[in-house]
């Protein structure tokens, strides 16, 4: 265990059985969706550690895990290097405190029955925390303008539909720091909102950290917000991480195929237009977490593929330098 991280994750998975036919049953088969397949990394404290990758490679199922949504198949999850793998009904009610999660999508996120002081109020009662509900007021308005909600009180008595996208979210994001957390969990806080008010978001996210004391997981597809607002990126492929390392190391020096290939299809601005439609040196679709690829799961993708590829064991993660982690035995000849 590593004192100077503040979550660690060890050859973590998550593996969703799937409904069996007539032959597996015969054969007494069983077939298993493996949507997170052993994966490792640490979150230092402070820290604002990113997950990217493609839909369906295993980025929120990941985060779940961490916030004790799903429990995990196989692994350990390590907390302020306490193991919460298993954790019993008490101490999980003390780490959901102490890890709160921002999700994607500020419509759905709250109840459209609850004023907005229904939604803060909700975590303080949950955790029985300020009995004196004056007191509960106080925190819930200071939430707000910790938001940049102001004034507070014209929102409180306000329902989710009276608000814009970027208002919604930045309530969620206010409910999420009711409980003073120590790990936030942020799955695309930024992918519903308009692009006008992303960075604001964003700022006002890292403004947040540095006054609370936080540490952040931030989950995106977005590499643009990733190489600004992250201070180290996890590329994800089909269940497991594939490359590891700062946003300098990974955006401008990315050792593996697949990390070069998200980056290659990023929109530049060229003579003034967006190049809309760039050629992706990949090809095909994801596979089935259900049928992993033999040896190296990216071979029936990657343009460099060689028979060795499928042959050779499974490339694990190593270190090239400077903490800049690959999973591919080809990528020096790349």
């Amino acid at each position: 265990m590593n004192s100077e991280y503040l979550v660690e994750v060890k050859d973590l998975k998550k593996w969703f059985p799937v409904r069996r036919d007539f032959s597996q049953v015969i054969k007494k088969e069983r077939k298993f969706v493996k949507a997170v397949d052993g994966v490792s990394f640490g979150i230092k404290k402070g820290e604002i550690f990113a997950l990217i990758g493609e839909s369906g490679c295993g980025k929120t199922t990941t985060a779940k895990m961490i916030m004790k949504l799903h429990e995990a198949t196989a692994g350990q999850l390590i907390f302020e290097n306490n193991d919460v793998t298993n954790v019993d009904k008490k101490r999980l009610l003390e780490y959901r405190k102490e890890v709160q999660m921002i999700f994607q999508d500020p419509y759905a996120s709250m109840n459209p029955r609850f004023k907005v002081r229904d939604v803060l109020e909700e975590p303080l009662l949950i955790h029985k925390l300020y009995a004196d509900r004056d007191e509960r007021l106080e925190k819930m308005k200071d939430g707000l303008s910790k938001v940049k909600i102001t004034p507070p009180e014209e929102f409180l008595e306000r329902y989710p539909h009276m608000l814009s996208g970027g208002q919604r979210q930045r309530i969620a994001t206010a409910r999420s720091l009711m409980l003073s957390p120590k790990l936030v969990v942020m799955d695309e806080p930024v992918s519903m909102i308009d692009l006008s008010t992303r960075a604001e978001i964003l700022y006002m996210l890292k403004e947040l950290k540095n006054e609370m004391d936080l540490t952040y997981l931030y989950i995106t597809h977005d590499l643009s917000t990733a190489r600004y607002f992250t201070d180290r990126i996890a590329v994800m492929y089909l269940g497991k991480v594939v490359e590891m390392g700062t946003p300098e190391q990974i955006i401008d020096n990315s050792l593996h195929p697949y990390t070069k290939a998200l980056i290659a299809a990023v929109c530049e601005p060229k003579s003034g237009k967006v190049n809309i439609v760039k050629e992706v040196p990949i090809k095909g679709e994801i596979p089935s977490a259900a049928n992993i690829p033999q040896g190296c799961r990216f071979h029936p993708r990657c343009p460099y593929a060689k028979p060795s590829c499928i042959s050779n064991p499974e490339p694990k993660l190593i270190e090239h330098n400077n903490d800049h982690f690959v999973a591919c035995d080809r990528y020096k000849e790349i």
